[in-house]
């Protein structure tokens, strides 16, 4: 039983400051629950409702990608700088210290190789075993206009009705055959979709033209992927120019982990990201941080060799 000897009689109920509940700034998100937007808060930062989200899941249709051989060398290093790490849940169990605190978007869909038909995919993490993973998001691939557009909408559903059962998001990633045209049309489209069937967060593609429109007719974030390894200037142009057109953040993976210096790449996009640098500005980062480790490896070689 509490000690009751000394209990001060004085309490302040601040009668002249009534209670404020106050919006929560990611967009689309306000009527969500409180799990839901905690678990969104870990992803885009509450600071600027932005983020850089780090993306190895390629092995789960690709195999070992180059730059993904061995994750626990190659990208727990680089856990740090990322605002969310998208992964699956192999890699995550073999190859992720579990002391990261980083949150976790989980792969779940999944189905086919790089050698039949992409769009034929199924659900692939049953909801509570992204719950014994801690997932803050689960990601799900759509594919409008593909061959199996209405059984990937399915999985949309199923996912996001999973999720809200239990206060996990849901990030729809527009996934494009090579018979689509990414424009302004076909991304408006698609991300539109996805939000209208309950998506969270959607991962799509940034467009030259028109990207503001695709950005302003989804009421939800879009987070651009990374797509192809580009130069680094142009990776971070592509990174500027959508979200000073709209975007929420980015979702690199390639343009990252196949850099010569992957850390210092994706330093140089969050300072775009969040600390709203040119890409010309961020481009000397880089080249200014990937120069010390050169430097740094070069004298570790000498001492080796000594």
């Amino acid at each position: 039983m509490a000690d009751t000897d000394g209990m001060l009689e004085r309490k302040n109920y601040y009668l002249d400051r009534p209670q404020v509940c106050l919006p929560f700034a990611l967009k689309g998100s306000n009527n969500l629950d409180w799990g839901m937007k905690n678990r969104l808060s870990r992803i885009f930062s509450p600071d600027d409702c932005r983020t850089v989200m780090l993306a190895v899941d390629h092995g789960y249709f690709q195999g070992p990608t180059t730059g993904l051989e061995r994750i626990d060398i190659t990208i727990a290093p680089l856990v740090p700088y990322a605002d969310a790490l998208m992964i699956t849940r192999g890699s995550l169990r073999s190859s992720i210290p579990p002391e990261m605190t980083k949150p976790v978007v989980l792969r779940s869909t999944g189905g086919q190789s790089i050698l039949k038909e992409l769009s034929n995919e199924r659900i692939a993490v049953d909801i509570e075993d992204a719950i014994r993973l801690n997932a803050s998001a689960l990601a799900v691939q759509v594919y409008i206009g593909g061959v199996h557009e209405h059984e990937s909408i399915g999985n949309l559903v199923e996912l996001v009705d999973s999720g809200n059962r239990h206060g996990i998001p849901t990030m729809a990633v527009t996934g494009v055959g090579k018979e689509l045209v990414r424009d302004a049309k076909y991304l408006g489209l698609a991300t539109r979709m996805c939000a209208e069937l309950g998506a969270h967060f959607v991962k799509t593609y940034f467009c030259e033209k028109n990207f503001a429109a695709v950005a302003a007719g989804c009421p939800v974030p879009l987070v651009i992927a990374g797509g192809k390894k580009l130069p680094e200037l142009e990776a971070l142009q592509m990174a500027y120019h959508a979200i000073n057109e709209g975007a929420a953040g980015v979702d690199m993976g390639r343009n990252i982990f196949q850099c010569d210096a992957p850390a210092a790449m994706i330093q140089a996009v969050r300072s775009v990201v969040h600390g709203g640098e040119t890409p010309k500005k961020a481009y000397q980062l880089y080249l200014t941080m990937k120069s010390e480790v050169e430097g740094s490896e070069l004298c570790t070689a000498k001492t080796q060799l000594s």
